[in-house]
């Protein structure tokens, strides 16, 4: 990947990669691979702009110099990636939220990573449409600022284009200052945000109908995984559902989950029970 045409390019040398991948993985368990190395160009930039310096050695300086731990948080933001967008896999969210529905309420949702809020703001708007009780829907990120800017329910008209359709966003959202548009507070309403780290931090409190933790486990080591997947395991209700990302399996990496007997493209506990059980004990 290069760098955007009339853009100047962030070099990097061997060092600073070296210091910024280990910070990295030390805060978040994500790994960036050695052929990957174009990251640093798109995402350092805009902080090394910020901060009045010219080149990456300089912010190694500050960071190895200064031992700055809000420095340090804010690189490691920079570095995350925190791709997303409204009903991203929109046939996939539909079917997670009709999983959802069928449950008994109280019934809980738990997004994983949900960067910047696009996911759990879309669930929110597929059962606020659909009636019923609003499930309690948890929304958790590794990144302080992904979850504040979450919190704010606030987006740019590039951001509110991808993937909602103009239906929804003049049903979901208002207008706002500098060309930005604002979620509903009912939406918002719904939803619990807090900052939280897959590997080192427990689940939040009680268990899940649905957990959904996207294209997170393929940044991981392999014996981060299997943590992480016991972690989401324990999380989930006897007939909870977890939905990973289309390139993600349980398989060969958790002895608790296996794929999903009612639903194809899901996983649930190895001890599950079976749908006429199910039925007779969520009756």
């Amino acid at each position: 990947m290069s760098a955007a045409p009339g853009a100047t390019p962030v070099t990097i040398d061997a060092g600073s990669a070296q210091v910024f991948a280990a910070l990295l993985e030390a805060r978040t368990g994500q790994r960036i691979a050695a052929g990957r190395s174009w990251r640093f160009d798109a995402a350092l930039k805009p902080l090394l702009q910020s901060l009045g310096l010219d080149r990456v050695e300089q912010l190694t300086a500050r960071l190895m110099e200064r031992h700055d731990n809000a420095l340090a948080d804010r690189i490691v933001d920079s570095l995350l990636n925190q791709e997303t967008s409204f009903f991203r896999d929109a046939g996939v969210i539909e079917s997670a939220a009709k999983l959802v529905q069928e449950q008994p309420a109280p019934a809980r949702v738990w997004c994983a990573a949900c960067a910047t809020g696009q996911e759990p703001l879309s669930l929110a708007m597929l059962f606020a449409e659909a009636g019923g009780a609003m499930p309690e829907i948890v929304a958790t990120d590794v990144s302080a600022a992904a979850i504040a800017r979450a919190r704010a329910g606030s987006y740019s008209q590039f951001e509110i284009q991808r993937g909602l359709p103009i239906r929804r966003m003049m049903q979901w959202f208002e207008s706002a200052p500098d060309n930005h548009w604002a979620a509903q507070p009912r939406l918002l309403s719904a939803i619990s945000y807090r900052r939280h780290n897959l590997v080192v931090d427990p689940a939040p409190p009680g268990t899940f109908d649905l957990i959904l933790c996207r294209n997170v486990l393929f940044y991981l080591a392999p014996h981060l995984r299997e943590q992480v997947l016991e972690r989401l395991a324990a999380a989930l209700k006897p007939s909870g559902v977890l939905l990973l990302g289309a390139g993600e399996t349980v398989i060969g990496q958790s002895e608790q989950l296996r794929p999903c007997r009612r639903a194809r493209g899901f996983y649930e506990r190895v001890n599950a029970p079976d749908d006429a059980e199910r039925l007779y004990t969520t009756r």
